[in-house]
């Protein structure tokens, strides 16, 4: 691969080995389903620019534009190396932490029990933790979808002035890989602030929460509620895999109990019936 530890540059004349920071192969930057051409390619720039290499991109063929490649400059290496995918979920399989970006404000009902984080908070968490995390952007206008955002574990906003807070994709790539690199301590190397969740403790732990809040006695209104601010609040907390291990068997357990229960109690009700 290309990008390993190094990158061999050789701009105007100036060829030398450069020693990427200690994060470049554990982060990654996400791409849903962008629609402009040149935007794609604005945003392998700037994610060069501060030390990002990993670029995923949901819902394009790989097949880039020549806009895209005039607009990335001297990082086409990037762009070449950039995987495509169908689906977020897809995109994210080997990543402990996804990290969703949002224009939207906590206000209203039906963003109530989001929790927003601003970019600086991010880095200062994960910087230095040993484990992939995705920097999720949504498409141009509109951004991430509701689904998408709660596929997330942890939603970061840009402050912004509120009378036209929607910013620019690349832009709001640029923003949050300046603060990344410039939060993050790249004298040490990726590994030494411990090891973030694998990614299929990640996936269990998501699987067992839903199981969890369909079976348990509650509205039906209430129960994606229930689950979405029940992985976002723990997974803030950046469980490590034994932690993880000693949730699911509790979430399992309440979960187990509260499937027996519905199952006992449709029993009774259909021996009633035959009655």
């Amino acid at each position: 691969m290309f990008f390993q530890n190094t990158l061999f540059r050789q701009i105007m004349g100036d060829r030398r080995i450069d020693v990427l920071p200690g994060f470049s192969e554990e982060v990654c930057v996400v791409l849903v389903e962008p629609e402009n051409d040149g935007n794609i390619g604005a945003v392998a720039r700037t994610m060069l620019n501060f030390g990002f290499t990993d670029l995923r991109v949901v819902g394009r063929d790989g097949a880039w534009s020549e806009e895209t490649k005039r607009r990335a400059k001297n990082a086409q290496r990037v762009l070449e190396n950039a995987k495509v995918f169908q689906t977020l979920e897809q995109s994210t399989t080997d990543c402990s932490i996804v990290v969703g970006t949002s224009g939207k404000r906590e206000e209203g009902d039906k963003i109530a029990r989001r929790h927003f984080l601003l970019p600086e908070e991010i880095p200062s968490s994960l910087g230095n933790a040993e484990g992939r995390i995705a920097l999720v952007f949504g498409p141009e206008g509109k951004g991430l979808l509701n689904e998408q955002l709660t596929f997330c574990d942890l939603l970061v906003t840009i402050p912004t002035w509120e009378g036209y807070p929607i910013l620019n994709l690349s832009h709001a790539v640029s923003i949050i890989c300046f603060i990344w690199y410039y939060h993050s301590d790249t004298s040490k190397p990726s590994g030494t602030g411990g090891r973030l969740l694998n990614p299929k403790l990640r996936q269990r732990f998501r699987e067992e929460a839903r199981r969890l809040v369909q079976n348990m006695p509650t509205k039906e209104h209430k129960r994606k509620g229930i689950e979405e601010t029940l992985f976002r609040v723990i997974m803030r907390g950046l469980p490590k895999d034994d932690e993880m291990h000693r949730l699911l068997g509790v979430i399992s357990d309440a979960a187990n109990s509260f499937e027996n229960k519905k199952e006992s109690k449709s029993s009774k009700h259909g021996a009633k019936n035959e009655d």
